[in-house]
């Protein structure tokens, strides 16, 4: 196994040379565009044998390698921000065809105005879509996450399509210490992908898709949402055998931090949480008992898990970089409906279009929100708060 410094996007690119995927399509759009550039140089200079082909928008990118992956083959692509919403059609059509496609987000802010910094705003307004949604946050899970993609999403108790999502400029930009393991371990622990059930080829009379009875249409959702449940059992399954393979942590949906003893837990996904994690570290030495949960996977949610690790808490503090205008954070609305009233949550939302959010900020969010806890005074937090420090009265 080898140290390699790379960006986030470079990670990206060399888990696809090393997974053999057989067909690429690319569209460029910042910040994403580096990864199907440097796939483009591994094809060209001989690294990674696929047929890479240049596409004229975003919505053929996923379409192609909707097809590719219909014939059989093992396949990649990559967007962000509106790149993603321009997929959105063909996002159902793959999801909903069973086809193991694996895709990287690079995150970003969605316009107008314009704006290539980070939010989770692009990957979380496509969450219902029936895909697998990842969130790294680090270079190297990046890099771990996307191999683990194609375990997942190959399975056949799985078979549904695998978003990773990294953020924009924060990981996909910045350059850190990745064990990059060898193509022969690599090829052991990730085999060619297994045919479909079906599978189109010439002179195969077959289709996918088709036209058929409502109650075909409501049943192939049902499947889907099964296939999802399932993922959780799989994403763990998977994550403990890379882990014991290539020396990684065993986080499965969530990576709990300092949470045996916690009070109050603060709940939060992508690289920020890094960040949080070194607010609670100053804040522990200050006597405050708190801890965070980072979550890995949106979808599947991990509901059990955060039932489980909340149930012994006074209250939860969940920072959101996406909202559902006239509801909630979308992390602290799916957290809401699965603690079901069982422990007080408060919603923050912050980091909107990429404003920076460092340990100092999530400092001052956790003391305020356990100062108004203790204080007695709140019996719910009925509406998101949202954190801008620079206006006045919010």
């Amino acid at each position: 196994m080898k140290v390699k410094v790379l960006m986030g996007n470079t990670a990206v690119a060399e888990a696809i040379r090393l997974a053999n995927v057989e067909v690429v399509s690319a569209y460029p759009i910042t910040p994403q565009t580096i990864i199907v550039e440097r796939i483009a140089d591994m094809v060209e200079r001989g690294e990674l044998k696929a047929r890479y082909i240049r596409v004229e928008s975003e919505h053929s990118a996923l379409a192609v390698v909707y097809g590719a992956s219909a014939s059989g083959a093992r396949v990649f692509t990559a967007t962000s921000s509106h790149g993603l919403l321009y997929m959105y059609e063909m996002l159902w059509w793959v999801a909903n065809s069973r086809l193991p496609v694996v895709m990287a987000v690079v995150t970003r802010a969605i316009g107008p105005p314009w704006n290539i910094h980070t939010d989770h705003q692009d990957a979380l307004t496509v969450r219902d879509a029936g895909w697998i949604i990842g969130f790294a946050s680090s270079v190297e899970e990046a890099f771990d996450m996307t191999l683990q993609a194609y375990r997942i999403g190959e399975d056949r108790r799985v078979l549904l399509p695998v978003m990773v999502a990294l953020d924009g400029f924060t990981l996909s930009h910045t350059s850190e210490p990745v064990r990059v393991p060898g193509e022969l371990e690599v090829r052991d622990w990730l085999p060619p992908r297994e045919p479909l059930p079906f599978k189109l080829e010439p002179g195969s009379y077959f289709s996918v898709g088709n036209l058929g009875p409502d109650e075909v249409t409501m049943e192939l959702r049902w499947y889907i949402w099964r296939a999802v449940e399932r993922a959780k059992h799989v994403i763990r399954e998977v994550t403990v055998d890379y882990a014991k393979r290539f020396d990684r942590s065993t986080h499965g949906l969530i990576e709990p931090f300092k949470t045996e003893d916690a009070k109050y837990l603060v709940i939060l996904a992508g690289a920020w949480s890094g960040d949080a994690m070194e607010a609670v570290e100053m804040m522990r030495d200050e006597g405050y008992p708190v801890g965070v949960v980072r979550l890995r996977y949106l979808r599947p949610f991990p509901a059990e898990e955060l039932r489980d690790l909340v149930s012994g808490v006074r209250a939860v503090l969940v920072v959101d970089r996406a909202v559902s205008m006239g509801h909630t954070g979308v992390i602290g609305g799916d957290l809401i409906a699965a603690t079901q009233g069982k422990v007080m949550v408060k919603n923050v939302i912050a980091g909107l279009g990429g404003v920076d959010v460092g340990p100092e900020d999530f400092q001052a969010m956790i003391k305020g929100f356990i100062e108004e806890y203790e204080s007695g005074a709140i019996d719910s937090w009925v509406y998101s708060e949202w954190y801008m420090p620079w206006v006045r009265g919010v």
